[in-house]
């Protein structure tokens, strides 16, 4: 069977979570700037801080690793669940940031539903 566009763009859309979780891991300073937070200058507060962005990367770079492998199998349902899923997770960012008031992240919900409509294509 050979494989789908939509499928292959899905498996690339994997780089986004994956790359950003990367960057979570190793510059927590940086990644809060996708979110508009500011990095604490506490000792004790930033270890927390950086525990929970390095859980947050390790949530991103699963995503990522989630779509580079259902789209290596050509799976397009599964593939389409696992986007649609991080779409979810864009959007809860996006909410996220409105809720504590650095405003509505569109650097988020930008990505958001471009990749619902991805997904949407996919599980028809």
């Amino acid at each position: 069977m050979p494989r789908s566009f939509l499928v292959s763009v899905a498996g690339l859309s994997g780089l986004i979570p994956f790359l950003f979780g990367i960057n979570a891991m190793l510059r927590p300073a940086h990644a809060l700037t996708f979110f508009n937070l500011p990095y604490t200058t506490s000792v004790a507060d930033r270890a927390v801080l950086d525990g929970l962005l390095f859980i947050y990367g390790a949530r991103d770079i699963f995503m990522g690793c989630a779509l580079f492998a259902t789209s290596a199998y050509n799976a397009r349902k599964p593939t389409g669940w696992v986007l649609l899923a991080t779409a979810a997770v864009g959007g809860a960012d996006g909410l996220m940031c409105k809720m504590v008031g650095t405003g509505e992240e569109w650097s988020h919900w930008g990505y958001a539903p471009v990749l619902a409509l991805l997904a949407l294509a996919l599980l028809r």
